[in-house]
């Protein structure tokens, strides 16, 4: 893998740790999860081929370090975060950005709030409040918040996978994934964030509902993406009600919610397409 040159900046109650690799216009990929710049590890030098390529941890992951360390976290917030890199990096030029997961709802936010400085956004399997039963959704979150404040991090873990399953599956055991021995090695290193993605940023961020007017007159710069695995999981069950309730396709990506880590060549090849081909198409 290509070596970055790193860097931190500075934003509003925060220091973003980022890297940049590459050359042409400007890429900022958003992480979900726990994963933080690492997450891209396995697509980020075939994307680098044709772009500038920004990376970065999220505020309050890994090497981006909160001011206060207990303060609550809002998707407007992250997607601040994301707006002053571009500013940064691409000061005169509009860029591609592409998010999974939680950085998929900052993608979505930034370009609803902020579209003269987004090109096209692909946004692969945000799971925003956007599904019929919005009251099952919000007592979802609230179960995980609780269980999390009561009974602590590896019980709020498994409410919240629960949570997340296909409404069919059956109770038996899934077999064990075997990951990349990048990845493995990456999920070692982030199990330290799990506390404050599971206390801060999965009961805000998965309560976010996104302008419907407002993405639906950009839609023809928003790519849709979700797993071909995941289908019926509860991300790509609110991802395809948003690409339906917007008029615009699915795409299908290889793998499932984190197909990016356990497809990454094949998930780079799809994501370099979805950034080079019209949007609805």
């Amino acid at each position: 893998m290509t070596a970055p040159a790193t860097d931190s900046l500075r934003v509003s109650g925060a220091t973003l740790h980022h890297e940049v690799r590459g050359s042409g216009p400007l890429l900022l990929l958003i992480p979900g999860g726990t994963g933080g710049a690492a997450a891209f590890d396995g697509v980020v030098d075939r994307l680098a081929a044709a772009h500038t390529v920004v990376t970065y941890d999220p505020r309050g992951m890994s090497r981006s370090t909160l001011d206060d360390p207990e303060a609550e976290q809002h998707v407007a917030e992250h997607a601040d975060d994301a707006l002053r890199l571009l500013d940064l990096l691409s000061p005169d030029a509009p860029a591609k950005v592409f998010g999974t997961s939680s950085g998929a709802i900052v993608a979505l936010h930034l370009l609803a709030t902020r579209p003269e400085r987004v090109e096209r956004v692909v946004a692969h399997e945000p799971p925003v409040e956007v599904l019929p039963d919005v009251a099952a959704h919000r007592a979802f979150l609230t179960r995980v918040r609780d269980t999390f404040h009561t009974h602590g991090l590896m019980p709020a873990m498994t409410v919240f996978a629960a949570g997340l399953k296909k409404e069919s599956d059956s109770s038996e055991p899934e077999a064990r994934l075997e990951l990349p021995p990048q990845a493995a090695a990456r999920a070692e290193r982030t199990m330290g964030d799990l506390p404050y993605f599971v206390g801060r940023i999965v009961p805000s961020f998965m309560a976010y509902a996104p302008d419907m007017g407002r993405l639906r007159s950009l839609a023809d710069r928003l790519v849709l993406a979700g797993g071909r695995d995941s289908e019926g999981e509860l991300p790509w069950r609110a991802t395809a009600c948003l690409a339906e309730r917007l008029g615009v396709p699915l795409q299908r990506f290889p793998g499932g919610h984190v197909g990016l880590t356990t497809h990454p060549v094949a998930y780079g090849e799809f994501l370099e397409a979805s950034l080079r081909t019209p949007a609805g198409v």
